[in-house]
């Protein structure tokens, strides 16, 4: 067994009281021994080494007795954290509180989920339209799946007349799903369960049935194995899902990774959204009410985002960013739908656009700076007003059936908890629908944005939240937040975990990295394949930027991101080993050169490119990828990486890989530890009770190797 013995540190904490502590001698590491094998790839006439191949396969007795040895190993540091259990109870005591989503109307009932507090899923109640809330019932409770809450609720989508849900479910975290076919009023299931989902909305044809999308399952193991063509179905109500009929998809001359079909809201059309990877498609249509009618081509490339929005008889809106790289909203009539008939309905601005629609109208979200601002217009394109929101932060909501003219939206920002408020679409009236009920003082709080220069002299934004009157001292314990990818735009909002790291005395601080789609196209592409090192770049001056002004140290700096964001501080932690104390990688996409053979990983090729493009590429991933950057003598940050072992997007041998790595190759005294939560995937629908125990195991690591030995009167009461 491998042992690195954790030395005395020599550092005196400042503490929030006000109290100078000594630290004292943290626990010894046992690593168990990790085999190497004799594998080697060859790229362009490179070979190179994968010794921890054998951890890829996730169905071996020998990868399951590493999983439970590394466990081991990891729980019997944890344990030794002296704050631990006070830091889960803090979690569960601020967690527990009622939480209510907005109401929603189908057919004869108005739902909406609830949780309680500390209930492992939300439920879904309902109540008689028109009748008072006070008289919901529990309709569906995925409580009741499997005791542990592992099984949870996955969608669910409503017949059109509300009479027949259909809802997915997910096993352990997994990404595939199995589909229930309920009937509303007897609640009974009316006939066999759709298996082999995944990837997959549920779309429904009248009261008839409902297209969804899915994979031929994999040879060997569904966890891992390779699926990359993806398929729409047709589901009759009544018929078995053998008859199911195949719509789109399954040509082997031309793979579509991903495949999305919707029916408009008056059952006349059904869209079809074929990708090739997670960044542009292809938009087909078909006319429902013309039996046998073919595919009409909207657009045959995938060189842009295209989805249609809505229908108004045979005017088609949609939104694109075809040559309008922050988004706009075009209108064209289904007789020449094709681009160069196109009119714009809502121009692009210089800010990126999202849109919702409801009662008869459009809501135009425009982020500022990663911040909300929303407009409406009606369906001929006029402005109607300007919707007051009730701080800077995000918005999100007003969707609603198209006759329905009272919608919802929500309102947070990272020191507010999500707030619902009611939106009346005629009068633009907004009055408070809920407030959140938890326990947490916002006023306590503060967060402003502010601009940083990265390394080619990029301004990049970042937010940055604490308690009011912190003391720039260089001593705060901070958690520097990044993603930096797949157009994925990280706006301001409250969790509970970041409140109890606040309460704490941290400061939490999310930067808007390029690869991200805080500005638009170009502000992604400035962050994928051969341009990925901006947004590690961007991520290190986001570091400098905070210990420059004396909000933290390196001592004193965690870095934390997950899935994409896990290559991000992989990658960071390698280039950078001396720039964070504490590295903090979840579910990351690790090995470069691998990612694309494992489930749909090859879908993402937009943002990484793969080692089999050319050499150029290959030598890019390489310079960077985590698991090959890993490097003996060096001494790396104390890292806990953390993984579901039924993660089947990020698959968790990249993490198995990293860790075995730097357990091998640390130099110093940090710990390398892997927490591995098992019936668990990449994080949806993670029950609550694992999430605590998660985030008490991270952010005590956190603490604890930041010298701290207890935590501040305010967690341990």
């Amino acid at each position: 067994m491998k042992k690195i013995a954790i030395t005395f540190f020599s550092l005196t904490l400042l503490w929030a009281c006000g109290n100078d502590k000594t630290v004292k001698k943290h626990p010894v590491v046992s690593y168990p021994e990790t085999k190497t094998v004799d594998t080697i790839d060859t790229y362009f006439g490179v070979d190179v080494k994968d010794p921890y191949r054998w951890l890829e396969d996730d169905r071996s007795p020998e990868t399951e007795a590493w999983v439970v040895a590394e466990n081991k190993a990891t729980n019997a540091y944890l344990d030794k954290i002296p704050f631990r259990e006070a830091l889960k109870n803090r979690l569960s005591e601020l967690w527990n509180y009622e939480k209510v989503g907005a109401p929603f109307n189908e057919g004869d009932y108005t739902y909406f989920y609830k949780n309680d507090g500390l209930q492992n899923q939300s439920v879904l109640y309902r109540f008689k339209k028109g009748e008072d809330a006070k008289t919901a019932t529990v309709f569906l409770d995925p409580n009741t799946f499997k005791e542990d809450g592992t099984v949870s609720l996955g969608g669910t989508s409503f017949s059109k007349n509300g009479k027949i849900l259909a809802y997915a479910i997910s096993e352990g975290g997994s990404d595939w799903r199995k589909i229930l076919i309920m009937d509303v009023e007897s609640k009974e299931i009316i006939e066999d369960t759709l298996i082999d989902v995944k990837f997959s909305q549920i779309s429904w044809f009248k009261n008839e049935g409902f297209y969804y999308s899915s994979y031929d399952k994999p040879e060997g193991s569904e966890l891992s194995a390779k699926t990359d063509q993806h398929k729409v179905f047709y589901h009759k109500l009544g018929t078995p899902q053998k008859n199911d009929a195949l719509i789109f998809g399954g040509t082997p001359e031309e793979k579509h990774r991903y495949i999305y079909a919707n029916v408009s809201e008056d059952d006349k059309y059904l869209f079809i959204a074929p990708r090739i990877s997670t960044t542009g498609n292809k938009l087909f249509m078909k006319d429902l009410s013309v039996p046998n009618s073919e595919f009409v081509t909207i657009l045959n490339h995938t060189e842009s985002s295209t989805n249609v929005i809505e229908t108004a008889g045979t005017k088609l809106y949609l939104a694109t960013n075809l040559n309008a790289p922050n988004e706009k909203i075009v209108t064209v009539d289904v007789a020449n739908p094709t681009p160069e008939h196109w009119v714009d309905f809502i121009p692009e601005t210089e800010n990126v656009l999202s849109i919702s629609k409801g009662g008869g109208y459009f809501y135009a979200t425009y982020m500022v700076d990663a911040i909300s601002k929303v407009k409406q217009y009606d369906y001929n394109g006029k402005f109607i007003r300007d919707i007051e929101l009730p701080g800077l932060g995000t918005a999100s909501g007003f969707g609603s059936k198209k006759e329905e003219k009272t919608s919802y939206f929500s309102f947070t920002n990272y020191n507010t908890p999500g707030t619902t408020y009611k939106f009346n679409a005629d009068s633009g009236a907004v009055e408070l629908y809920r407030k959140s009920a938890i326990a947490f003082n916002s006023d306590d709080f503060e967060s402003h944005q502010v601009f940083y220069t990265s390394k080619d002299g990029t301004k990049i934004p970042m937010m940055i939240t604490h308690k009011k009157g912190l003391e720039l001292n260089g001593k705060n314990p901070t958690i520097l937040y990044g993603y930096g990818g797949f157009n994925v735009s990280l706006t301001p909002s409250f969790s509970v975990t970041n409140a109890i790291w606040m309460e704490q005395g941290g400061v939490y601080a999310v930067p808007n990295l390029r690869g991200g789609g805080e500005y638009g196209r170009a502000w992604h592409d400035a962050g994928t394949q051969q341009k990925k090192q901006n947004v590690f770049d961007d991520f290190i001056a986001a570091a400098e930027y905070l210990k420059d002004k004396n909000y933290t140290s390196t001592n004193y700096l965690a870095i934390r991101g997950g899935s994409n964001g896990g290559l991000l501080v992989g990658a960071t932690m390698t280039q950078r080993p001396d720039l964070a104390k504490v590295a903090l990688p979840a579910v990351g996409v690790l090995d470069m050169l691998r990612y694309h053979t494992f489930t749909a990983g090859a879908g993402w090729a937009y943002d990484y490119g793969t080692a089999e493009d050319n050499k150029a590429m290959f030598e890019y991933l390489k310079g960077y990828s985590p698991v090959h950057n890993v490097k003996s003598g060096v001494e790396y940050p104390a890292t806990l990486i953390t993984t579901g072992d039924h993660d089947d997007r990020v698959v968790p041998a990249h993490s198995f890989k990293f860790a075995a790595e730097l357990q091998t190759k640390q130099t110093g005294s940090n710990p390398t530890l892997i927490r591995i939560e098992t019936d668990a995937g990449h994080g949806a629908g993670t029950p609550v009770s694992k999430t605590i125990e998660q985030y008490a195991d991270i952010f005590g690591f956190t603490l604890y190797n930041m010298g701290f030995e207890e935590l501040p009167t305010s967690i341990e009461n």
